[in-house]
């Protein structure tokens, strides 16, 4: 046997363990546990108690060697900023500024709530955190107009994935981690598709109220007064943003120093609007149960990772993939379709910690590392904006898997927070917008300009 025969035994008892409800992060640790007390037992002549014993040493070690990481501090930082800015009534301003402005466009409240929850990513970390709120503020709304409950509900799911990949994104920090990409630069570079994104899922609203009205009214009747009194309310999250950007892109604060930046402007503004402390409670309970999930994942996962490392997994694809006799952009059409299909059995950031140690390597070898002229450097970029370029591509596929039936996480939160909704209605509701998910990323495939011009001009 050979160690890549074991790797492919293990994985499949992972991917059974994770399918019949096992969470990932202790499917992972588990398997990854197993496979480094057997590789070293095995491959490693040491015995099963010394290769136990080594296992022991490297799943306490690497964990904590990586979770120790000042950037990780990122993620708990963008996290506390969207509970707050909840708490503090900052997305309710938010919505009520964009239903004023663009009520009156076809499917006029879809297109507000899309457009207001890419504001609330702006401050929000987590696509989960940003779908419950909307789910409490924009679907009664809708539903008191008349809009369709399944068009409503798939409007928030749908809307709440922008958080992935508009910063502050916790998604984005964790990919930053595991490929070793710059974090400043990764996160300027999810503004502009972030943009893209929440454009063209307002151009299928548009485009699906035009085809059939029923699914809601518009809403008209502001005036210019009206509409210009609700923008005032958008400021503190628009200062979060600008003060998060300047910070980052002057080098005047480290990315982790301006998300704490960024919770310190919220917690103050939110301080100053009457925050009560049992409000403030609360924001902080939501901030760190979501934190600690994220935390456990990314902790089971690693020791997997390191275990793939030892097997030498990633090497064995790399070489295996980039011999292939098809072209680099059929070979990453096809790693994207396998995120399609790991989204509807994973969370997102689950399945992006357990499949870039093995997936990253390979598009960075298509691209030709790091000197461009090379001929296979096919992508035409230099390894930097390539990592970048891939990781704005997979953290978007990573949104699909939050729409997407059976796990559809988005779904499920929407249907929990609003029980008139069924999930199945959700989930029917959310279904147009995978098409719109297809779209930018043919997008990003065809101009990759979009992913990296911040970066290069601000980074």
């Amino acid at each position: 046997m050979e160690p890549i025969h074991l790797v492919l035994i293990l994985s499949g008892v992972m991917l059974a363990l994770v399918f019949a409800g096992m969470r990932v992060a202790f499917a992972a640790a588990l398997i990854g546990f197993v496979g480094l007390t057997l590789h070293f037992a095995i491959f490693k002549d040491k015995g099963l108690w010394d290769g136990m014993m080594t296992a022991i040493n490297i799943a306490g070690l690497t964990p904590h060697s990586k979770l120790a990481s000042q950037t990780l501090g990122l993620i708990p930082t963008f996290i506390v900023i969207g509970f707050l800015a909840y708490y503090a009534g900052l997305t309710t301003a938010l919505f009520e500024a964009a239903k004023r402005w663009l009520g009156w466009l076809p499917g006029g409240l879809g297109l507000s709530t899309i457009f207001a929850t890419a504001g609330f990513a702006a401050v929000s970390g987590a696509s989960v955190a940003t779908s419950a709120v909307f789910a409490r503020i924009a679907i009664p709304e809708m539903l008191r107009l008349g809009y369709d409950k399944r068009f409503s509900a798939g409007v928030v799911a749908a809307g709440g994935t922008l958080a992935s990949l508009i910063p502050p994104s916790a998604i984005l920090v964790v990919y930053a981690i595991i490929t070793e990409t710059s974090v400043g630069d990764l996160l300027l570079a999810g503004f502009l598709p972030g943009l893209v994104s929440a454009l063209i899922y307002g151009a299928l609203i548009i485009g699906i109220a035009k085809v059939r009205p029923s699914v809601g009214p518009t809403v008209t009747g502001f005036t210019w007064k009206q509409r210009f009194a609700s923008l005032p309310g958008t400021l503190p999250i628009l200062f979060v943003v600008f003060v998060i950007i300047l910070s980052i892109s002057t080098g005047w604060a480290t990315p982790t120093e301006a998300g704490a930046l960024g919770a310190f402007v919220v917690l103050a503004v939110a301080l100053l609007r009457g925050m009560k402390m049992g409000q403030l409670r609360d924001a902080l309970m939501e901030a760190a149960k979501l934190s600690a999930m994220i935390f456990a994942m990314i902790w089971g996962v690693l020791i997997f990772v390191r275990y793939l490392g030892f097997a030498r997994v990633p090497m064995f694809l790399e070489n295996w993939i980039v011999g292939l006799d098809q072209p680099a952009i059929v070979i990453l059409l096809a790693v994207l379709g396998v995120y399609v299909l790991l989204g509807m059995f994973m969370d997102a950031i689950g399945m992006l910690i357990l499949t870039l140690p093995i997936t990253f390597p390979v598009v960075m070898a298509l691209n030709g590392g790091d000197d461009v002229s090379r001929a296979d450097s096919v992508f035409g970029m230099d390894g930097g904006d390539a990592s970048i370029w891939f990781g704005i591509l997979v953290v978007k596929m990573a949104e699909l898997c939050l729409i997407t039936p059976p796990i559809g996480l988005n779904c499920f939160v929407v249907a929990g927070v609003r029980p008139e909704v069924s999930v199945q209605d959700v989930f029917r509701g959310a279904s147009p917008f995978f098409i719109a998910d297809v779209a930018t990323i043919a997008v990003l495939i065809a101009f990759p300009q979009i992913v990296l011009f911040l970066p290069n001009l601000l980074g």
